[in-house]
């Protein structure tokens, strides 16, 4: 059996002549406890980011859906022209009434 001691730094523990101490720096002892601050957080953030994602369902919106709002519709101060002579599916649409500048 073994007890530590984190305001010394000190691991005691019995052994077969008597009480086996164990030190350590305080360079170290800060070291390992970042590390496992490190640890505890990331197993904490996982826990409950498994918890948040089986409480929320996921929203994914359907682009292909057109609806009245998200619809493109040209203004109708717009004209067709064609960009390519040979092709005349190829076309834009361009506004007729441009600001004076």
């Amino acid at each position: 059996m073994a007890i530590s001691n984190y305001t010394y730094l000190k691991l005691k523990m019995l052994g077969p002549n008597g009480v086996i101490t164990v030190g350590s720096t305080f360079s170290h002892a800060y070291m390992c406890d970042h590390e496992h601050y490190e640890l505890t957080t990331a197993v904490i953030n996982s826990t409950e980011l498994l918890e948040l994602r089986n409480s929320v369902t996921p929203a994914v919106p359907d682009y292909n859906e057109l609806t009245s709002s998200s619809a493109f519709h040209p203004t109708k101060e717009t004209k067709v022209v064609g960009i390519d002579p040979t092709n005349l599916t190829k076309t834009v649409r361009i506004k007729t009434k441009l600001p004076a500048k």
